[in-house]
């Protein structure tokens, strides 16, 4: 009879938070909606441009090379002519030293000491560095010394370096900022989640001359078509290439809590039974089509294969498969 009254006030305690939860939802997804709804922008009068560019992934979910470790996490290593950029600083689930990153870094013969800024795309813990780091604010590289140089953070929240790895001081970015010449931030496109609460993410763009805008994503919680739009606000150049992670965990995910695919979940402002779906990835094809990109790359780390293979047969020859340790050169 007491464990029946335990389970019953356990049951009861769930559907009270779930219920909370989900009024949460309804009125965050509002406050966001409103705050983007006030957002106006004008075009960059003069962005500027890089001749060359690349982008290496040094944490994802997949690679062709055994030397490297693969997590569902993101870091990438962007280089725009002599600007190095690290952009999100991976996942460390299992607490390492060295993590993945340093270990690829180290593999691919990267020093860490040659990114010239760090970009977070969003504060989440598999692009910071692990859940202590989601929890405390901060981002950490590796959970152990990583000597760092006194370098730019940009960041769409008040993030700081930890303790393992002090001396980049961060920049909030809010708006469409120019970061350097022909390097920019599309500004922070907010949405609320469920579990998640309010979301703030930007992306990085980089205006290549001759060809357009690159837009490389850490996690696309803002939606590929909210993305696409802000990129056309600001920028009078077309888009060229769309890399990066966009959350479509559709039949299948990376973080499974035995058999609930969490990422399908945390990543919407939808309720659970809604959630996902696989009419939001055919939305995302047919948003990425319009603008016609010649080079479209989604990171596996927080999409199913199944999204993938979509993605695969929606742009034949344009599409690139990201791999940590295959370089992507545009």
């Amino acid at each position: 009879m007491i464990a029946l009254y335990i389970f019953l006030c356990l049951t009861a305690l769930i559907v009270l938070i779930f219920i909370k939860k989900v009024i949460q939802l309804k009125k965050g997804k509002e406050k966001a909606d409103t705050q983007l709804a006030g957002m106006t922008f004008t075009k960059f009068s003069s962005p500027g441009s890089v001749k060359q560019l690349s982008i290496l992934p040094l944490v994802d979910y997949y690679t062709d090379n055994v030397d490297l470790k693969t997590e569902p996490g993101v870091s990438y290593l962007v280089k725009a002519d002599d600007t190095t950029i690290l952009l999100d600083v991976g996942f460390n689930k299992k607490k390492e030293h060295p993590s993945p990153l340093l270990h690829n870094m180290k593999t691919l013969k990267v020093s860490e000491n040659d990114p010239d800024m760090i970009f977070i795309s969003h504060a989440h813990l598999d692009h910071l560095g692990g859940m202590k780091e989601q929890k405390e604010k901060t981002f950490s590289l590796s959970q152990g010394p990583v000597n760092l140089s006194n370098i730019p953070v940009y960041s769409p929240v008040n993030i700081a370096a930890s303790s393992w790895n002090p001396g980049p001081e961060t920049k909030i970015i809010t708006e469409p900022t120019i970061l350097k010449d022909g390097i920019a931030s599309i500004g922070v496109i907010p949405r609320f989640l469920f579990l998640m609460g309010h979301t703030l993410e930007h992306s990085l763009a980089i205006n290549v001359a001759g060809k357009g805008i690159v837009i490389i994503i850490g996690c696309g919680h803002q939606t590929i078509e909210r993305i696409i739009e802000r990129t056309q606000m600001i920028f009078d150049e077309p888009i060229y290439g769309i890399i990066g992670g966009l959350h479509y965990p559709v039949n299948g995910g990376r973080i499974m809590l035995g058999p609930i695919n969490i990422q399908r979940i945390v990543g919407s402002d939808k309720p659970p039974w809604v959630s996902i779906r696989e009419t939001d990835v055919k939305s995302a094809i047919a948003a990425i089509k319009k603008v016609s990109p010649k080079v479209v790359a989604l990171s596996p780390h927080d999409s199913s294969d199944w999204a993938i293979d979509r993605f695969k047969q929606a742009f034949g020859d344009t599409y690139v498969d990201v791999k940590v340790g295959k370089e992507i050169v545009i």
